[in-house]
């Protein structure tokens, strides 16, 4: 009798301390850090495998040609020039992000981000590389102005020129200084001396006049904005990561998961 106390005994202690450990997982997030990695997981796969990305991108350089053609039948007192984005527009870096997606591991950091870029292997999007080459065939000033950091203008060039993009100069990939917040003084910069027919992007704020932190007022300034997109601005898809999302959180950085998953369900305007 008493053996089979003790052995009763034994088996409530052991039931008692898995959900006490599966509780202390919950209480740590663990489970919601899985929910939002598997978010992340499906963004990755969408961005890599879908015809439906491949086919926006070709889209997205196929109207920039026609309008570039467009665009250079008139005469301008300023040389003509075009300004792209370089990550998710020229460039895929997804490996990179699936890389950490696949592991657990959420978003990437800074570290990680430098040691990529070092690698320079980042390989061209669908249409790039013909649309840059049209374009300077044409006469066209390229002017690439991405938010990596200015200490990795070497590296970012050597990438460019790998995938044997044209114009790759340090006077035509203008990067992000420390202090700076957007690209504004780059573009104004570019514009002193070119009429910059076309910008290309996969963010708003690749854009000018995006600089904006709520999603209403991003979505009030592309309403406005909406005779731009196709003429003079080219947008790219981009669900890995973006200003779209920081404003989701209202320009919050630090925040965890469980927050994150609440604010995104609470965002989603479902059937009644």
């Amino acid at each position: 009798m008493r053996r089979k106390l003790n052995c009763l005994i034994m088996a409530l202690l052991c039931v008692t301390f898995i959900f006490d450990t599966q509780s202390s997982y919950a209480k740590d997030g663990m489970n919601h850090k899985e929910q939002t990695n598997e978010q992340s997981i499906m963004a990755d796969l969408w961005f890599q495998t879908s015809g439906e990305a491949q086919a926006l991108y070709y889209q997205g350089y196929n109207i920039g040609t026609e309008k570039l053609k467009q665009a250079l039948k008139k005469k301008y007192s300023k040389k003509p020039g075009v300004v792209l984005d370089v990550d998710e527009t020229i460039v895929n870096n997804s490996p990179l992000d699936a890389k950490f997606s696949k592991v657990g591991q959420g978003s990437l950091n800074e570290k990680e981000w430098r040691k990529w870029i070092a690698k320079a292997k980042a390989e061209p999007l669908p249409g790039a590389l013909d649309f840059l080459k049209e374009a300077d065939r044409r006469g066209v000033d390229i002017y690439y102005i991405s938010d990596r950091s200015d200490k990795t203008l070497k590296r970012t060039m050597l990438n460019l020129k790998n995938i044997d993009a044209p114009q790759v100069t340090e006077n035509h990939v203008l990067l992000k200084r420390d202090h700076e917040k957007n690209k504004n003084r780059r573009r104004k910069l570019v514009a002193k001396t070119h009429r910059i027919l076309l910008y290309f992007g996969d963010n708003l704020s690749d854009f000018e006049g995006f600089e904006y932190p709520t999603i209403k007022d991003r979505r009030n300034k592309v309403d406005k904005m909406k005779r731009a997109f196709g003429n003079k601005f080219i947008v790219f898809p981009n669900p890995m990561y973006g200003h779209w999302e920081k404003a989701l959180y209202n320009g919050k950085t630090k925040i965890s998961n469980e927050e994150k998953l609440k604010i995104r369900k609470s965002l989603l305007q479902g059937d009644e």
